[in-house]
């Protein structure tokens, strides 16, 4: 990463940055061996330009990872060039067209990888509702308000589908429920088509889920989902309280051996005291969330050297 010219007060910040990366424990990955895989919701990510420490604290933190799904990415894609220029010549991104109404909020899903640890496949498309034919027309009882945006990758011998979501927010809770059970199924039927792409599908993003004990995760975990064993024992939350699960990292347990012990949150924030050292001109709790952002990057480690698993389940017919 090249952070180039910078201030002294940029400089400064990012050393207290990268004191707080350190507490998240974050392991090296190792080539065709793991990967490390984050999901974050990047407050209004373009809507209105970032300051040039934002950009490069922004950088900091998407550079731990090697693929990141990136939620509420707006339409102008400058300040995501910023950051791109900041991560260097081996970082790529592949990204959803921006939904322009007010239940789409004019964003986009971005996927940001790493091209040495991992490689795009070549699948890059939006899930669509379910449709049911009316007269001449096909149309879908209740739709996505952002529609999920999936992407095929390949690190080493380990092929996998990565879809990430945001969820619609609002008053009307069957309805962000009902949204949550139509993505359960629409994965399971994806993942049960016999020509689906590959089995090893993980779904990630903000899901608006306040709680995995309420009826919004039963919905979104009733097809088979599950929680990696690294993040069900996480004691805190991915929004700045700490206090609500609205990010998740869910998958199908086709190949355990597939995650490591190694996942959690990444505290950027810890508290309102210690904005000063990240922005020493001044900035409130509510300010800084259109700086980095109101939620915390939610990450996994994934093992992509599954050979040994794969023979075993040879053996075992």
């Amino acid at each position: 990463m090249e952070h180039g010219n910078i201030t002294e007060s940029v400089a400064k910040g990012l050393l207290a940055l990268q004191d707080r990366i350190k507490e998240a424990n974050i392991p090296s990955s190792k080539l065709d061996e793991t990967l490390n895989i984050a999901t974050w919701n990047i407050r209004e990510f373009g809507k209105k330009r970032r300051t040039e420490a934002a950009i490069h604290y922004i950088a900091e933190i998407l550079g731990q990872f090697d693929l990141i799904g990136i939620v509420e990415l707006r339409e102008d894609l400058t300040d995501l060039g910023r950051v791109l220029r900041i991560l260097g010549p081996y970082w790529r991104a592949v990204y959803s067209d921006s939904i322009n109404d007010p239940g789409g909020n004019w964003e986009r899903v971005a996927y940001l990888y790493d091209k040495r640890a991992v490689i795009f496949n070549g699948l890059a498309a939006e899930a669509n509702a379910p449709r049911t034919k009316e007269g001449t027309e096909y149309v879908s009882k209740l739709t996505f308000w952002r529609a999920p945006y999936l992407a095929s990758f390949r690190a080493g011998i380990f092929d996998f589908v990565v879809l990430t979501t945001h969820i619609r927010w609002g008053d009307n809770l069957e309805a962000r429920r009902d949204e949550l059970q139509m993505l359960a199924d629409w994965v399971e039927v994806k993942r049960s088509s016999k020509f689906t792409e590959d089995l090893d599908i993980i779904v990630m993003g903000d899901f608006n889920i306040p709680s995995k004990d309420d009826d919004f995760f039963k919905a979104i975990t009733s097809r088979g989902l599950k929680i990696p064993t690294a993040l069900r024992g996480l004691d805190h939350g991915s929004n700045l309280e700490k206090d609500k699960r609205y990010d998740q990292i869910l998958h199908y347990p086709n190949y355990p051996e597939s995650f490591t012990k190694s996942g959690g949150v990444l505290d950027f924030y810890i508290d309102e005291g210690h904005i000063e050292e990240l922005f020493p001109d001044g900035l409130t709790k509510q300010e800084l969330t259109y700086q980095l952002s109101d939620h915390l990057p939610l990450w996994i480690q994934i093992n992509t050297d599954i050979s040994g698993f794969k023979l075993e389940q040879i053996i075992q017919g």
